[in-house]
């Protein structure tokens, strides 16, 4: 009779575990949009989001267009943010230049997430041996700051979108790793984890199925955070000439090919691409801002 017990208890309680888990989304959710910080981010980002979907779509011209009989014009009605050195217009350049900064800052950060995740179960959960060695080598990385070392690495490897990307999600991995590992360290003394080791559940069972549900707040807080540090690295990286490559309409690029035109008074040429990075960037901190004020109530 005792030994049916603990089979019963786990499947009556599930139930009401997921209704309360589905009241507890739905909440988050209303409070969400009841946050004007989350919601100006929502629509500052989902502008650039439109933006890189419908760009080629709604720019008035051919963003790689080049034009020797404009060059350098002031922004005007035919051209609202002017044109650059050899006569593209900056407003159709702004507006698909959005599509790889967001494609590939969005996804490193994905990769960092992923990644950072999994290490940090691991990290939180077997503690010992594997969590010193694994938090020994997480330290190493902080001690560089993360541009210096994406240089290093895009030095070695060559500039392309994919280098970019495996660089930064991997900058970022350690990052989000030692962040989950301190939430990990809580749960994994909790009654429901003692529980799952007693009914015989393999470990990736309880750590991607039992934990992880558990710690994900944290984990979405980082993934905004580290969204908007990828968006200003990748566009760093451009403007340095180790990230996305020309003839893109990459916003980092445009200020790399216009910042010497400023003190000859052509000053549109790379404030557009600069205000473009700092809206978005904004607008994710918003976000990001937002989750985390809701989360973490």
């Amino acid at each position: 009779m005792t030994a049916t017990t603990p089979s019963v208890e786990p499947g009556s309680a599930l139930p009401v575990d997921t209704s309360e888990l589905r009241r507890a989304r739905r909440e988050t959710f209303r409070a969400l949009l009841r946050s004007k910080t989350f919601l100006v981010g929502l629509l500052i980002v989902g502008f650039w989001v439109f933006c890189a979907v419908f760009g080629n779509l709604i720019a008035p011209e051919d963003p790689l267009q080049t034009n020797s009989s404009v060059t350098l014009k002031a922004p005007s009605a035919e051209h609202l943010f002017g044109t650059d050195a050899l006569g593209r217009d900056i407003f159709s350049r702004v507006l698909v230049g959005s599509r790889d900064i967001i494609t590939v800052a969005l996804l490193a950060t994905i990769l960092g997430t992923v990644a950072g995740t999994g290490l940090g179960l691991v990290m939180g959960y077997f503690r010992g041996l594997v969590d010193e060695v694994i938090s020994r080598v997480v330290e190493a990385f902080f001690a560089l700051p993360i541009v210096i070392v994406a240089l290093l690495a895009l030095t070695a490897l060559g500039p392309s979108n994919i280098t970019v990307i495996v660089v930064i999600g991997l900058v970022f991995t350690p990052l989000i790793a030692r962040t989950v590992r301190s939430a990990v360290l809580s749960e994994r003394e909790l009654e429901y984890v003692s529980a799952a080791k007693l009914r015989g559940e393999r470990t990736p069972y309880i750590l991607f199925v039992e934990i992880l549900p558990n710690v994900l707040p944290p984990v979405i807080v980082e993934f905004t955070v580290r969204l908007g540090y990828a968006i200003f690295t990748v566009a760093t990286l451009s403007f340095l000439g180790f990230g996305i490559q020309p003839p893109t309409p990459d916003w980092g690029l445009q200020i790399a090919e216009s910042y010497g035109l400023i003190g000859g008074g052509f000053w549109w040429t790379a404030l557009f691409p600069a205000l473009a990075i700092a809206t978005l960037v904004v607008g994710v901190n918003l976000i990001a801002d937002g989750v985390q004020s809701v989360l973490e109530r």
